[in-house]
């Protein structure tokens, strides 16, 4: 946890200070709670996107919408806005042999690439490589092993176990491609090995992208490879040589995004969005922790989808001038995926929507912390929207506000992972609400009897309060000329 620091915000008269939200009671603990409960409970298996389970939870928020009285705002008169995942998977036929030793995949031997490449090239072993001797030695067209190190990385990371592999590759790959190597791997460490079981499924099940996405088909390239410390007398050996034949697979799956909106009472601005956002599907039944393999993700992200309802209501029982609309968005876990297709394809104006209030993950830590991200440099790029959201936050709850998970040199990389990222992108003005990471993340131990819920109540009221001020300003917030996200 970072430490903590209090944000100035602008000075406000003492009676601006004290003026709530008209519908601020309509939000309530109770409510949030036995909303939480139902949807993070074992009944919807996790929400996995693509699956019968995302899709059941979804049909089951639109029930709830429906009964709030929110108006269908997604396609055909819906709540629903359907779009497609493409799911690429090495397929079961493909081999890996050193020599005449074949590797059996998986258990052998990761593909931790899913792309297609056919490969017969001479093996080298280089150790642990320094930076000089990668820089002198001729790779061209060969197999290079490596002994995997985390000399260098720091691990001191959410779920590092899942995330060695790539922190290994990131540390060879620049260098490894501009010489021309034929293929990449590493020989498992203790690290490694630690790693194996947890990366697994997830290089098992592939990769996913929405229609038009850079991966939704993959490109052949050079194949990186791990296998266990038992594999290296075979890559020592004199000529050895590896043959790889890797093909990939593709299917197609259904995702979706459920859309709500209350209408504004302006008869101009009425006709911009306010977008609440937040995502509905977390990680289903995968590799058990103790008793349990159901990935409930009641902090992620129950309690925004649940906060984006009481919101919803307040807004319902005294609309705003502007409009308030609500996308609870498919397919997060997967990549963004679900935001990054309403945000090419929303179902309002583009030019209509003023401001994206995105959270993820908003009820637990200490019950007076939490952190705004996209409040600074060079993650902010709306300078206006900001301003709102730290005046509401001095009004209401009074949060102290993480700095430092907002800085792009943060290890955890947090502002790049959540659904405001594509609207950023996108040109919206979008910021990013949290109460940021606990060991119970991506686990099944993520449950709701472990959320704060007079914390979520706040963070709820915060979202409101925000909102609240958008919707009734005289203009909307501007984006910062200068925006430009380098990552």
């Amino acid at each position: 946890m970072a430490l903590l620091f209090p944000v100035t915000v602008p000075a406000q008269s003492p009676k601006k200070a004290r003026q709530a939200p008209p519908a601020l009671s309509a939000i309530r603990e109770a409510d949030l709670k036995k909303d939480l409960y139902a949807m993070a409970g074992d009944h919807f298996r996790g929400r996995e996107a693509g699956t019968l389970d995302e899709l059941k939870v979804s049909a089951w928020w639109a029930e709830r919408l429906r009964a709030a009285g929110l108006e269908p705002a997604g396609d055909d008169g819906t709540y629903f806005q359907f779009f497609s995942l493409w799911r690429n998977r090495v397929a079961p036929g493909s081999t890996v042999r050193i020599g005449d030793v074949p590797l059996a995949l998986w258990q052998d031997v990761l593909v931790a690439q899913t792309a297609p490449a056919a490969v017969s090239a001479p093996l080298v072993f280089l150790g642990t490589p320094t930076e000089a001797e990668l820089a002198g030695a001729d790779l061209k067209g060969k197999a290079v092993a490596i002994q995997a190190s985390a000399a260098g990385i720091n691990l001191n990371v959410s779920l590092p176990e899942r995330r060695y592999p790539g922190y290994v590759l990131r540390k060879y790959s620049a260098t490894l491609l501009a010489k021309g190597v034929a293929a990449i791997i590493f020989i498992a460490d203790a690290w490694g090995e630690r790693s194996w079981s947890q990366v697994l499924p997830a290089m098992r099940r592939g990769t996913y992208d929405i229609e038009g996405g850079p991966s939704a088909v993959i490109p052949a390239k050079v194949p990186v490879l791990w296998v266990h410390a038992g594999a290296l007398p075979a890559i020592q050996a004199p000529g050895a040589t590896l043959h790889a034949a890797i093909t990939v697979e593709h299917f197609q799956y259904p995702s979706v995004n459920i859309v709500a909106r209350v209408g504004g009472t302006d008869p101009v601005l009425g006709k911009e969005h306010v977008l609440f956002s937040g995502h509905q599907d977390h990680d289903g039944i995968r590799q058990p922790y103790g008793p349990d393999s159901v990935y409930n993700g009641a902090d992620d992200n129950a309690t925004v989808s649940v906060a984006m309802l009481a919101v919803a209501r307040a807004f319902r029982q005294r609309p705003g001038k502007r409009s308030a609309l609500f996308v609870w968005h498919g397919a997060e876990e997967r990549g963004l995926l679900g935001s990054r297709w309403y945000a090419q394809h929303p179902t309002v104006p583009k030019s209509s929507v003023v401001a994206v209030l995105n959270g993820d993950m908003i009820g637990r830590n200490a019950p007076d912390s939490a952190a705004l991200l996209g409040s600074q440099p060079p993650h902010r790029n709306s300078r206006e929207l900001v301003a709102l959201a730290l005046q509401a936050n001095a009004e209401g709850p009074q949060f102290k506000l993480d700095t430092l998970w907002d800085r792009p040199d943060h290890v955890e990389g947090w502002y790049f992972r959540s659904d405001h990222l594509p609207y950023a992108r996108a040109g919206y003005p979008a910021l990013f609400y949290t109460t940021l990471l606990h060991p119970d993340y991506h686990t099944p131990m993520d449950d709701p009897e472990h959320i704060d819920y007079g914390k979520l109540l706040r963070m709820t009221q915060w979202l409101y309060r925000t909102g609240w001020k958008v919707a009734q300003a005289d203009k909307r917030p501007a984006l910062d000329p200068d925006f430009k996200l380098e990552r």
